[in-house]
This record gives C-alpha cells, structure tokens and sequence, in this order.
C-alpha cells in the first residue's frame, strides 16, 4: 500500500558511448563478441515460468556470415500460444493490480542492468545477428533502449498526475487502469529497442504481453528476456513466443480476450489485422474494441532549396540514408535537389561513399554491413538490376553487390528525370538512394509532387538557409511526415526529445516513448464521490 506521493529519479537520455580507438569499451565489446561469435545458444520459448523447448528448432546466421551458426531457436505450436494466453491472463490480476511504483521499479532496474552488466551482451547480440555496426548497436540496442525504460516510467507518473478537478463537497478522480484481456506485441528485426519498448509499455501500465519477436531478431529478443527476468519482472507478465506468423496471429486475434496489438512491420500485415479484427468485432467476439497501435512502412525524403549548404545535405544523405544500410523505417530514401546544386552535391556524396567501407561489424572502419537476410538481398538487387535498364533512370553510384559470404549491397544511388519512377514510390528497405534533379524555380511544385508521391508519412526533412521558404515548406508538407526535420536528416529520433511515428500508411501515429503511446494503454473510469448525499429527489424550481 503507498504511503506517499512518490517522484521517480529524474530522467536523462542514456550517454552514446564512442568506442574510440584503444579504449577499454570497445577492447571488451570485441571480446564479448568474439565470444559469443563462437558459442552456440538454445533459445527457448518463455511462458510463464518455464522454458519451453519443443525440438523443433530453426538455426541463427549472422547476415554477414551466413554459412555460420550462433545458435537455434525453438518454435511454438497452437497448443503453445493457447497455453501463454491462458498464463498472460492468470498472470494478468495480480499485476495489473501492483502498485504502480513496483512496476516503475522493475523497469528502472531493467534500464540500469542494460546500461551495466549487459551492455556488451546486448550490443554484441545485435551486432552479430542483426549486422549493426557497433555505433548503430549501442544507439539503438542500449542507450534507446534505456530511455524507452526510463522515460515511460516519467511518463507513466505524468499520466497518473492528470486528475479532474471537483466542486464542493465532491472529490472527482481519475483512475488509469489495465486493459481488460492481453496485448499482442509483434517487433521488428531493426532496432532492438523498439522489440523492447512494444513489450514492456503496455507492461508498465498493468497488462499482460504475447510477444513475438522477427526471427532475425531472436538473439538479441532473448537478452532482452534475460533483462526482465533479472530485473524481477513477474512471470507470465511478457511470454515470449516464435513461430508461424499466420498460426499465431490466428489464436491471437480469434480470442475474446484480445485487448490490443502493439506492431512495428509492414503496411500490408497491419492492413490485414484491421481487417481481421474488424470481422471479429462486427460478430460480437471481443469483450471490448481492441487498441489498435502500429508503426508501419515509410518513403521517407529529403527536399533542397538552393539557399541550403550542398556539404550539409550530401552528409544527411549519406547517414539518412546508409547508416544501418537503409534498413530504418526513417532512412531517406528519395531526394528532391535543385539543380543549380546537384553538381556540388554529387561530389560530396560520391566522395562520401567512395570512403565508405564494407564488412563484418567486428571491423570497427565499416561503416556498411550486411542485409538482413536472402529475401531482402534478392529483393534489393532485382531494383538495382532494373534500375540498369531502364531509360528513365540511371545507377550513379554503387549498384554492386555479394551474396558468397554474407548479402552485402553496396551503397546505391539512382538518378531519374521521373519523379514518379518505382524507386522513388515503392518502400525498398534498403541502402538504395533516389535522386531527382528539379529546376530552381519549381520547388513549390515539387513541394506539392513529393506530398503527393508516397502513400506514407514517418520521417522527413527540409534543407533550405531562408527562413520564409522553411515556413513555406513546413506548411506544405504539414501531412507528409509524423517527424519532420529543418535542416537535419530524416534519422535518429531521441526517446524523449522527438516522440516517433507517422501518419497515413505509415502507422497510427502513437508516438513511441511519449505519453500518446502509454495512454492507449490505459483504461480509464472516473469516479466520483459525494460526501453528502442528497435526502429529496426535489430541486429549487419545482416551488411555487
């Protein structure tokens, strides 16, 4: 029971750390990959209080290195995910009850033990499994994660603080309580933390998690289990499940007790739970309207005014759009350039890339690694490989790539006098970049045309040096990105400074690492108490 008002410690975005030459960090995070480069790990499924291992088991390779295997891990069969609904919601009474500071408390705990004692471990499972860089992986897979921990537990308290005001002789309260039923978590292979956060923030407000993590993405999702599980996160709280996409999502979404789904991945797999979840409840099948919380695809853009430094923009083109090899839903992956500027451009990018190596993570100098597996290898170079072809575009840059070893693209990018060329419409997911070169005067149509090019809106940015044609192009593209960047690429969104998500066919706009997102959590019910009841149904008026 509380028996204060309680402040949580104030809360700060976890410190980057550089891994500078000969450094004591980056010496031991080379150790703790090479080590665990070398072991081969048995990932279960975590239900409740067990570790289940099925025997049927599908190995991990490292994108860079796939003929090489780190480990297997096990898959579930329906029997299985109706067995973790079944715990989720056993679980569901007791924590969904705990004070709000115990939960707020395993989270925080969480956030200190990934800064500390398993810094080296997360950052070299994502590193090997999912071919981040080791400045990539400590952005994203500790310090972002970090804060998402932190943060929602600030933000969590801002929640609870917001309460109605009440009149004389009433006291109006607002209560912010679980979801009734359980959340259905699915996380994506590219960013660690966003595994963690779809997982833990419906968690943190008091519900219960199915969680199923990318199959890329199962080594580093297995140290994020081993996280909560030291930080004493109850069992049954966060089940942990890999297997068929289509079996799970048919128990999931079948159940009565589906409360809500939380996903980061394609357009098109969220597009068919809405319609599922629609058809379930137009039959009456749930026991409320189910929260429904995405962050999907994304054609995410960088516009130039001539006024703007051809230097700054080549350098928000060659990290928007490469770093992670153009595998973040934010990556810049079409460009509008004045043409009295393209010349400029094109050196500095050209030279840019040229400098730019390629490799295995543990080689600090790469900055490119691999792709995530075959599927998007193929489905990259095929774009490529058309690109070559067609007249109305033109590889500038790159357009090489090796599957022998590990599926390395190199740095693409295309040039079209079609602004409505494939390459700059369809999501690719990749370290492909297309430019197209606009005369001067045009660009408040091209404006108009890059609103009007992409069915989505996560991340854009404006580069320009005059402040009218920056309010002018704000404005104009007010509905094509949920994160708009003046002057900065496209990338790198900070927990607590740029609450992330977008719009139109890129998502729900929930914000991850905001209070927006922590609130289609909650199911509120005010109550309202009256010290002095009234003793007469009769008011004032009805007197003569």
């Amino acid at each position: 029971m509380a028996t204060g008002f309680y402040k949580v410690p104030k809360t700060i975005n976890e410190p980057v750390i550089a891994y500078a030459k000969n450094s004591k960090e980056r010496k031991n995070l080379l150790a703790m990959y090479k080590k665990m480069y070398k072991e081969q790990i048995d990932v279960p499924l975590y239900i409740g209080s067990e570790e289940i291992r099925t025997g049927e088991t599908i190995s991990m390779h490292p994108p860079h290195d796939h003929k090489h295997t780190v480990g297997v891990y096990h898959t579930a069969e329906k029997k299985h995910i109706e067995k973790a609904v079944k715990t989720a919601l056993e679980a569901r009474e007791k924590w969904a009850n705990m004070p709000w500071e115990s939960r707020a408390a395993i989270f925080l705990k969480a956030a200190d033990l990934l800064a500390g004692p398993f810094r080296d471990k997360m950052n070299a499972a994502t590193m090997i499994a999912q071919s981040k860089n080791v400045m990539q992986s400590e952005i994203d897979a500790v310090a972002e994660l970090c804060d998402f921990f932190r943060f929602n537990v600030q933000f969590m308290t801002q929640i609870y603080q917001d309460q109605p005001i009440s009149s004389e002789g009433i006291w109006n309260r607002m209560e912010y309580r679980a979801l009734e039923g359980f959340i259905y978590a699915i996380t994506p292979f590219n960013f660690t933390s966003i595994a963690g956060n779809l997982s833990a923030a419906p968690a943190l407000m008091g519900n219960v998690i199915i969680w199923k993590p990318a199959r890329s993405q199962v080594y580093s999702a297995q140290v994020i289990m081993e996280i909560f599980k030291a930080a004493g996160l109850t069992d049954g709280v966060s089940n942990k499940v890999t297997c068929n996409s289509s079996m799970i999502t048919e128990v999931i979404l079948d159940d009565p007790n589906f409360a809500g789904v939380h996903f980061t991945g394609s357009t098109p797999v969220f597009n068919s739970f809405w319609e599922q979840i629609g058809r379930n409840v137009n039959s009456g099948k749930y026991k409320s309207y189910p929260r429904i919380v995405g962050e999907t695809g994304g054609k995410d853009f960088v516009w130039m005014h001539n006024t703007a430094n051809a230097n700054q923009v080549a350098t928000a083109l060659s990290r928007g759009a490469f770093e992670y090899q153009g595998q973040k839903c934010s990556a810049a992956s079409r460009a509008y350039i004045p043409k009295s500027k393209w010349k400029d451009v094109r050196k500095f990018l050209e030279a840019d890339l040229k400098s730019m190596k390629m490799g295995s993570p543990d080689d600090t100098s790469n900055f490119i690694n691999a792709v995530i597996d075959n599927r998007a290898f193929n489905k990259l170079s095929k774009f490529i490989e058309q690109a070559k072809k067609d007249k109305d575009a033109e590889v500038i840059i790159g357009g090489n790539y090796d599957d022998k070893k590990g599926y390395f693209i190199e740095p693409t990018v295309i040039l079209t006098d079609n602004p409505k060329y494939e390459t700059m419409c369809t999501e690719l997911f990749g370290p492909i970049l297309t430019i197209f070169v606009y005369e001067d005067n045009d660009w408040k149509s091209v404006l108009e045309l890059l609103d009007n090019t992409s069915p989505y809106a996560l991340t854009g940015a404006i580069y320009s040096g005059d402040r009218y044609v920056i309010d002018y192009a704000t404005n104009a593209l007010e509905n094509s990105a949920g994160n708009f960047y003046i002057n900065d690429k496209p990338t790198g969104a900070v927990v607590g400074q740029q609450p992330f998500g977008g719009a139109r066919g890129s998502g729900t706009n929930d914000k991850a690492g905001s209070v927006w997102n922590l609130l289609r959590w909650v199911n509120n019910r005010t109550i309202k108490e009256t010290f002095n009841s009234p003793l007469d149904y009769r008011y004032p008026f009805l007197e003569k």
